[in-house]
């Protein structure tokens, strides 16, 4: 062979290392669509999940929403002993897999923003708030002169130039709240004592007074006389009442701040769905005597959940939910 021969040999390739190097171009290609499919696959399977979960969602609010309606039109019915009561007591049933739960009060069982005794006021912001009677005081003042028609400072207050002192650009509304989230827009409320007392608040009972039957442990902390010893023993035998189907004693320190019940109902109706999807719906509403309108919706939320009661046996039963309304 010659040397021409013998260079030109040595510097092409086998049709070993041909192949080989064909070999993992294709591995290579199989790997990237592997991988590419395997994308595409999880990306379906995402859509997928989401579009169920999705329609799952859509039935766990149809179902909240038509529970709503059935406590409405329970708690109307003629009063028999297993007539619904606006009263606390959780309702449970099964529907379609899923399962659904049911608690209404009567909105006398918070304190009204715009109605509220001064002392009630007060005793809130102090005994759940966490204010000194100073700072209560103060807050208490703040949400009269918001909520007064007037520009007259009550001597804790606040009107419009203790506002813009505060560098804030707004003043009180003198005009009644129209929400609960309204307070926390009062000069001197802050986001702490928000979260601790708005969930006692209302501004649909339009009552001086609280029904402490229905009321929870802090609306009755609220209450000047009350001790959170004498608190808790009440909750106890209220409890023991409910249970044994018997009328519901009076709380003593409630003396000149109770009212009656009305009917102004905050119905809290949840549903479970059989794949974990939950979905709560809170609403405020009131009965009206006019056949072409029987109800009037106050407030329409998609609400927290509530703690769940332990299930029962089947069958529409009640149980007591202490967490949520007492």
């Amino acid at each position: 062979m010659t040397p021409v021969l013998r260079a030109r040999t040595g510097v092409l390739p086998s049709r070993s290392s041909q192949r080989g190097i064909a070999l993992v171009l294709a591995l290579w290609l199989t790997v990237l669509l592997t991988v590419i499919a395997s994308g595409f696959a999880f990306s379906m399977r995402s859509e997928a999940v989401a579009a169920r979960n999705a329609i799952s969602s859509a039935q766990a609010r149809e179902l909240a929403d038509g529970a709503v309606e059935r406590a409405v039109y329970e708690m109307s019915r003629p009063k028999l002993p297993e007539t619904w009561a606006p009263d606390g007591r959780a309702h449970l049933w099964a529907e379609g897999g899923a399962q659904v739960m049911v608690i209404a009060v009567d909105e006398t069982s918070k304190i009204d923003l715009n109605s509220a005794n001064e002392a009630l006021l007060k005793g809130l912001m102090a005994n759940v708030g966490g204010l000194d009677d100073a700072a209560a005081a103060r807050v208490v003042d703040a949400v009269i002169d918001w909520r007064d028609a007037d520009d007259l400072k009550r001597p804790n207050g606040a009107e419009e130039a203790d506002y813009r002192a505060a560098g804030l650009k707004y003043g009180p509304a003198n005009a009644p709240f129209e929400s609960v989230s309204e307070f926390g827009r009062v000069l001197g409320v802050t986001p702490e004592l928000v979260t601790r007392v708005t969930p006692s608040l209302t501004v649909y009972s339009r009552q001086a007074g609280i029904n402490p039957t229905t009321a929870s442990r802090d609306v009755l902390l609220a209450l000047p006389a009350s001790t959170p010893e004498t608190v808790d023993r009440y909750l106890q035998t209220r409890t023991d009442a409910m249970d044994a189907r018997l009328p519901v004693p009076f709380f003593p320190p409630a003396q000149g701040f109770g009212v009656g019940a009305i009917a102004v109902w905050r119905i809290h109706a949840e549903v479970a769905m059989p794949d974990g999807v939950t979905f709560a719906r809170e609403a405020v509403v009131r009965p009206a005597p006019d056949p072409r309108r029987p109800l009037i919706v106050l407030a329409w939320l998609d609400g927290a959940r509530a703690p769940v009661p332990p299930p029962e046996p089947a069958g529409g039963t009640s149980v007591n939910t202490p967490n949520y309304a007492r």
